[in-house]
Parts: C-alpha cells; sequence; structure tokens
C-alpha cells in the first residue's frame, strides 16, 4: 500500500495522520457514497468505483442516490448520532453549508488528494474550485435547457436559451423547471432586464426577490416542477413538456446515447462545479477507506476518465488535456462540453457563497410562491 495522509479533524484544528496507521487491517470493507443518481452516477461508477473494487477485491461499494437531499439529510444524521454515509457529493454551495456547520469534515488537499503527474501540488492543480476546505471538486457543469426538436412552431428559429422559456407567444407549450430558487431566481432577474453583474445584488433586495417571483408568475401556470434530474429528462423524453432545465451532461446523455429528439438551448446556462465532501464523526475503519478511495478517485487519470462517460468538464487542469472521445460512441466529448466557446456566449457562474448565505431563506420562500 502506499503512503498516504489521512487529515483527521481534532478538537477544531486539522491534522495530518498516515493512512497506515489507521489502514493497516483497520479499513473498512464497504463504503455507502451518496451521489445524483442516472447518467452522472454511471459515469462516477464506470470511471472511480468499479476500477477501485478491481484494485480492491472484496470491498463493497454501496451508493445512494439521495444527494439532492444531502443536507437536511446530514443535519439530521448528527443529530442522531447516526452517520451512516461515508462520502457525498454536492454542489459547492451546500459544501460550504455542511463545512460552516461542522457536518463536513476539513482537509488538507496536498495531504490527502494526488499531485498532478508532474508533481503539481493538487490545490494548484484544482486552483480556483476548491471553494471550501472540506470540499474536493470534481467536474465543472451547468444548469441549461433542452428542447423538444419537433415542437419548435414551423417557420420559428429554435430556442437558444433562457430567455425563451419566458416566451410563451413564440414558444407555446408546458416548461419543466427545478423546484427550488437557484438558477431559476438568477434567470428571472436576468431575462425581465437585470444586467448580470447586478443580479446577486438585486436578490438580496425585497424588491429584487419580487421581481423575480412576478417575472417567474409569468409561466408558473404552464410549468412542471421537478424534484429530481430523471424527472427532467423524463418530462422532455415523453413530450409533455416542450422546454426544461436540466444539467448539461444529462441533456447529452438523452440525446446522444438515447437519441431523443433534443435540443440544447445553452444561453445563459448556469455553470457549477460538483464534488465530495466526507460526514464529520466517522469511525476510524470507514474513515481509512474513504482516504484510500479519494486518493485513487480524485487523481488526474480518473477525473478524465469520467469525461469519456459524460459531457462534464473535469475539476483539475491536469485532466483536461486527457480528455478524448465518448468510451461507446467514440464521439470528440469536447464539443458537448459547457466550457466549449460555441455553448458559453452567454453564461452565469452559481455565486457558491451567496447561496451558502441565502439558501435557507429564499428556500422557504420559494416553496410559500409555489404553494400559492
Amino acid at each position: 500500500m502506499k503512503l498516504k495522509t489521512a487529515m483527521l479533524l481534532t478538537t477544531g484544528a486539522v491534522i495530518a495522520v498516515p493512512a497506515l496507521v489507521l489502514a493497516e487491517g483497520h479499513m473498512s470493507d464497504s463504503m455507502t457514497l451518496v451521489s445524483w443518481g442516472g447518467a452522472y452516477q454511471t459515469s462516477q461508477i464506470r470511471a472511480y468505483s468499479d476500477p477501485y473494487q478491481e484494485m480492491n477485491p472484496g470491498v463493497e461499494v454501496i451508493w445512494d442516490e439521495s444527494s439532492n437531499e444531502a443536507v437536511s439529510r446530514l443535519r439530521a444524521m448528527n443529530e442522531a448520532g447516526n452517520v451512516t454515509w461515508d462520502l457525498v457529493d454536492v454542489e459547492a454551495a451546500d459544501a460550504i453549508r455542511l463545512c460552516d456547520e461542522g457536518l463536513a469534515m476539513e482537509i488538507d488537499h496536498d495531504e490527502v488528494l494526488a499531485p498532478a503527474p508532474d508533481g503539481t501540488p493538487a490545490s494548484e492543480d484544482f486552483g480556483d474550485l476548491l471553494v471550501s476546505d472540506c470540499f474536493i471538486p470534481q467536474i465543472v457543469f451547468s444548469t441549461t435547457f433542452g428542447y423538444r426538436t419537433d415542437q419548435v412552431p414551423e417557420g420559428v428559429a429554435a430556442p437558444t436559451g433562457a430567455c425563451d422559456v419566458f416566451d410563451l407567444e413564440t414558444y407555446p407549450g408546458r416548461r419543466g423547471l427545478n423546484r427550488q430558487p437557484i438558477a431559476n431566481m438568477e434567470w428571472a432577474l436576468l431575462c425581465s432586464g437585470v444586467a448580470y453583474e447586478d443580479v446577486y445584488d438585486t436578490l438580496e433586495t425585497e424588491e429584487g426577490i419580487a421581481q423575480a417571483f412576478a417575472m417567474l408568475d409569468t409561466i408558473k401556470d404552464e410549468t412542471i416542477w421537478w424534484s429530481s434530474a430523471a424527472e427532467a429528462i423524463q418530462l422532455l423524453a415523453d413530450g409533455e413538456v416542450f422546454m426544461a432545465s436540466s444539467f448539461n451532461g444529462r441533456l447529452f446523455s438523452a440525446i446522444e446515447e438515447q437519441g431523443q429528439p433534443i435540443g440544447m438551448a445553452w444561453d445563459w446556462q448556469m455553470f457549477d462545479i460538483d464534488g465530495w465532501v466526507i460526514p464529520e464523526g466517522l469511525p476510524e475503519d470507514r474513515l481509512a477507506r474513504v482516504m484510500d478511495f479519494l486518493h485513487f478517485a480524485t487523481d488526474t487519470q480518473r477525473l478524465a476518465d469520467q469525461a469519456l462517460y459524460i459531457s462534464y468538464g473535469p475539476a483539475r487542469a491536469s485532466s483536461a488535456p486527457l480528455v478524448g472521445n465518448h468510451a461507446d460512441l467514440d464521439i470528440p466529448m469536447a464539443p458537448h462540453m459547457p466550457t466549449e466557446p460555441a455553448n458559453a456566449e452567454n453564461t452565469f457562474v452559481n455565486n457558491y457563497e451567496w447561496w451558502a448565505d441565502y439558501r435557507d431563506d429564499l428556500d422557504s420562500r420559494f416553496q410559500a410562491w409555489l404553494a400559492q
């Protein structure tokens, strides 16, 4: 076994402990990994856990598709003193919240994670994507829109982005939107004329929140609100909606792998990052297994390998040059990435820290608005 370093949070300080001290004869033979299901989780299984299990026969990997409930579930587990998850995939804003609340473990990225092949420390290889001491980035993705190509009105140009969602006259039909405020509030302001650089300042005001809800009111009666990414794709596949927001990798899978009559509308896609957090309070044997897995699953090659199965950009700079063609379809993946220049003329970046501060309040207000 390679000598690696595990990080333990003890009396409020991050300390380094050689993994061998924890791992020799004391490494759990199972892990519960929490993710989002669908094409994304499949890409993690193929790129990360399948090869890890081949290298570690007898290790059981249990997948739980509850990442959309990660914050509330980890809060409940912590209160009950019974943390059953070992590694949790979350978006950056939720990682910040979990870290701030002491529900996720702080790590030293350069001690825990592998360096780049040229020796560049992990912290430099991940760069600005290390938005929290508890967060281990995996991918850059976007939330954007798909539309039914067979439902575009005759003689009308295909929709190009988020603001077409609010144009019921040109593009009649039902919409599919996520049952949460993130992205929906930003799109509502952007498409009602607020400049990108003013969006989050505007959302800090009562007038700005009212403006966003007023814009969403214009399509509320024509919207089906989804709670899981799989629902959004199913709504499009069944033809129940004309346009729906979803993660770009889910849309890629529906279009390229399933052959659905769906087009991409990239304008005002929301860039985001996704990655792992380690729940606070794991027993030593489970923590040792998690550390061993993380060192393997977040190295340069493994992050590049994930992009063989789904159109999300790897979080390490050293991984990007290794991204090639889709493993099964043998098509170049670069043109399907959210960061491809042709797809990224108008984008906005999820303000992770802003949402970490305001999420609970806007969640409550958004759910109250939905119930009206």
